[in-house]
């Protein structure tokens, strides 16, 4: 039975807290709510930073001898305390970790009901020790500070089973051969109050619905929880590819307990064979090595219940028209249909634990524990090729709109560069929890704490290349860098006040930072808004053109793939992205389009140099390549050969204006690519 719909709700306090799950408690005053949903998005709630209390009355029949009931919520924002029909039935923490609470007795006793939640999401008011593991929810420079996300956003329902439950099912994929492919399914029996026999039952069908294994085993089950494995294999089973590779057949996993002869649970996932393996940073898939172009993905609206899954597949359909390779899921665990979307269009996704920045000692003990349930939530998935424990590692203090202070330079600086508690005790134990509950993918610490934002931060947009000969270890995976850019769909900025926009409002709560704008785009060296917002998108496709082709020029040597930050805002803000909040792209997308085109000819515009990446599998031979700079044009014929990057020649373009350089061939078409040299020199607009 799905309780999502209205619910009563009413701000918290201590002695109302006392009272309301009580099953005669009138909340007739109350206000109505409708879940899932995140309070702030109901009036009444619209300034709360909670705790916020919900009821909701059902009837029910009284479950059959034998059966059980259950009541599971999917999602809640971030702390919560549940009750049923006034007995305390436990609590939950966090956000996107699924919880069960046994009712049968509760079911039985009685046909009508009442349910009732106290959510707390407290805001994190130490940014270097916060307690809730809540990623970029909690504390993050790319969202407006004061949103509180707090509340039971996923489905809540009653589920019914039989003596034994299956209360838990991790699906892993551990080979996938040409031969054969083996899928590793761990379930967690629960017997309830006594010991069982029963008997286990696994179909896997293709996506044909053609059925590749039928399986049956027989368990002792004790009472209680029961933990086992199961593997099953499936010879000459269909290969799951990223889509720059190949096609996504995906395969239903319907695995059932009966115990005398009745079903008593099931579950069903949708998975895939594919085997994911890493040496270093460099990836490969199903012993296919691929350079992986990538971008930072941030939730897709903020206030994560409203996002639609037509919003979610159109986001992954852009960035598979960007030419990506896949996306990280910055700083958060996202809506189920971003994982269903990415694997049935073959995006690749790297996925981070929702720590960012810093946190208390006390947090470690919850972080592993959530750590274990998002690879149990999500394991299954062919589409998820790396975790992550913590982005961004570091003690960043500064507030929206601040300036940098030394003191809080200093410290960003020293946590950045020495060992810290976060870093050796906190992603040690993170990262040890996540390779241990999936040996199948690679496990990284933290996404890195230096992020070359050359350009933004730091130095010029033309910097990155000098640095990474200089340190080449920083090149081996670059997971941020880019700079901001005014959105093409800004009615909320007023622009018609131009130039006096309200910059506070703008730096507080939509994460412009002022401080690195006035250097590569001054407001005031704009005639009005439109050159100005001109001026930020020039920039921003350029360096990401720049950069992106600076570490493509490095493939394998030592760079194994790159993300962009950021592919697209979850809420009106003048940030990083490639696409606004309405997913109107701004001038930095098409650069990304161009710059990750799988063939790829290539001008290094400091010293001349021309290259040709190839991330296909198909060698070029005959290929022309031209280089026209200023309307004198050099030409070469040669062969490209498969998955590398092949220098060409040089040309000299020390006082060149107009340059571009094209790639003909029967199997790509005439590939041009051209320089904004006026940018790439100077690094400014």
């Amino acid at each position: 039975m799905e309780l999502s719909g209205i619910w009563r709700a009413h701000a918290g306090d201590g002695e109302l807290a006392k009272q309301f799950p009580d099953s005669d408690f009138d909340d007739a005053a109350w206000t109505d709510v409708e879940l899932p949903h995140h309070w702030r998005q109901s009036d009444a709630f619209a300034e709360s930073d909670g705790p916020v209390l919900y009821r909701r009355a059902f009837s029910l029949e009284r479950p059959a001898p034998g059966r059980r009931r259950f009541l599971e919520i999917d999602g809640c924002f971030y702390y919560g305390d549940v009750w049923v029909d006034g007995d305390y039935a436990g609590t939950t923490e966090g956000y996107y970790v699924p919880h069960a609470f046994e009712i049968t007795d509760a079911c039985a006793a009685r046909a009508e009901h009442v349910v009732a939640l106290e959510v707390a999401c407290p805001p994190q008011r130490d940014r270097t020790a916060k307690r809730a593991v809540t990623g970029v929810f909690g504390h993050w420079n790319g969202a407006d500070p004061d949103f509180n996300p707090g509340g039971p956003w996923r489905p809540i329902r009653v589920a019914e089973s039989g003596p034994v439950r299956i209360a838990g099912f991790r699906t892993l994929c551990i080979e996938a051969s040409i031969e054969r492919g083996r899928l590793q399914c761990v379930l967690t029996l629960d017997a309830g109050d006594t010991a069982v026999d029963a008997v286990l039952s696994a179909t896997i069908t293709g996506p044909d619905g053609a059925e590749l294994l039928v399986a049956v085993r027989d368990a002792a089950l004790a009472a209680g929880e029961n933990e086992l494995t199961w593997t099953l294999i499936v010879d000459g089973a269909p290969r799951w590819w990223p889509h720059a590779l190949g096609l996504q057949p995906l395969c239903t996993v319907d695995v059932s307990v009966e115990v005398a002869g009745d079903v008593s649970d099931r579950r069903v996932v949708r998975t895939a064979f594919r085997e994911i393996r890493a040496h270093g940073w460099q990836f490969s898939v199903n012993g296919e090595r691929l350079f992986l172009k990538g971008s930072n993905y941030a939730p897709t609206r903020m206030a994560l219940a409203g996002a639609t899954r037509a919003e979610i597949r159109q986001d992954v359909a852009l960035a598979r028209s960007a030419n990506l390779d896949f996306l990280r899921v910055h700083g958060h665990v996202a809506r189920p249909e971003l994982y269903e979307a990415a694997d049935e269009q073959g995006l690749l996704l790297w996925q981070d634990l929702p720590l960012k920045w810093g946190y208390a000692r006390g947090v470690r003990k919850q972080a592993v524990r959530q750590a274990r349930a998002m690879v149990d939530l999500l394991g299954h998935h062919p589409s998820v090729f790396l975790w992550c424990a913590h982005a961004s590692p570091v003690a960043y203090e500064r507030e929206p709109g601040e300036p940098w202070s030394g003191g809080k330079l200093a410290k960003l600086a020293a946590t950045t560069v020495l060992p810290t508690w976060t870093k050796e005790v906190l992603d040690t134990s993170v990262a040890r929890a996540l390779s241990r509950r999936d040996t199948t993918r690679q496990t990284v610490r933290h996404s890195g704490s230096v992020h070359p934002y050359f350009g933004w931060y730091l130095g010029t947009l033309a910097d990155l290349a000098p640095a990474l000969r200089r340190w080449p270890r920083l090149g081996r995976f670059v997971s941020e860098f880019g700079a901001q850019a005014v959105p093409n769909a800004n009615d909320w900025m007023q622009s018609e006040r131009w130039p006096n926009l309200d910059w506070d409002e703008l730096s507080t709560h939509h994460v412009l930072q002022r401080e690195e704008m006035a250097r590569v785009a001054p407001p005031e060296d704009a005639k009005n808004f439109e050159e100005w917002r001109e001026t930020t998108q020039a920039y921003q496709a350029a360096l990401l053109q720049l950069q992106i082709e600076d570490l493509r020029r490095l493939k394998y040597s030592p760079t194994g793939g790159f993300a962009q930050f950021s592919f697209a805002d979850p809420e009106p803000a003048v940030s990083w992205s490639v696409l606004d909040h309405d997913r109107v792209a701004k001038r930095g997308y098409d650069a990304i389009r161009e710059a990750c085109r799988p063939v790829l000819p290539m001008i290094e515009p400091r010293a001349g140099l021309v290259h040709v990446v190839n991330d296909t599998r198909a060698i070029l031979e005959g290929a022309i390549v031209e280089a026209a700079v200023d309307g004198r044009t050099t030409r070469w014929t040669g062969t490209v050969p498969t998955d590398g990057i092949t220098f060409v020649g040089r040309v000299d373009v020390t006082e060149a204006v107009d340059v571009e350089v094209s790639l003909e061939h029967p199997a790509t078409g005439r590939i041009v690519n051209r320089y904004p040299l006026s940018v790439l020199r100077t690094g400014t607009t």
